[in-house]
């Protein structure tokens, strides 16, 4: 059974965004994108504040959706890689437009921030 099999979306976006959306879904793909497979303690390692529950949880949700693909190798140590499905590669140009957006703003916002504490003083 689908996570999405009894929820009712008004429009593409939202289900998207529900796909996508939330604090730590982004960069997980972020990196699987950028940097290719990745076990799951690099990828824990490059998401400063994530918890082990949460980066699990996300996972599997991804996994669920298919756009991340877990690939479990059988050897001991177990190994367990992760990486980006051909559908969440197409993921990938907006995810880079979000960073740009991202970057632009923050540099308009802090130019913003700074000439409006200068004009008070």
């Amino acid at each position: 059974m689908s996570r999405f099999d009894e929820k009712i979306f008004n429009c593409e976006k939202e289900l998207t965004l529900q796909v996508i959306g939330g604090k730590w879904k982004m960069l997980i793909m972020w990196h699987l994108g950028k940097d290719g497979t990745l076990r799951f303690n690099q990828l824990k390692s490059l998401i400063p504040g994530i918890t082990q529950r949460m980066l699990v949880n996300q996972l599997r949700e991804l996994e669920e959706d298919l756009i991340v693909h877990r690939e479990v190798y059988a050897v001991v140590p177990p190994k367990v890689e992760y990486s980006l499905t051909e559908q969440g590669k197409t993921l990938m140009p907006i995810l880079e437009s979000m960073y740009e957006w991202g970057k632009n703003y923050r540099k308009k916002y802090l130019e913003h921030t700074t000439f409006t504490e200068d004009a008070t003083k």
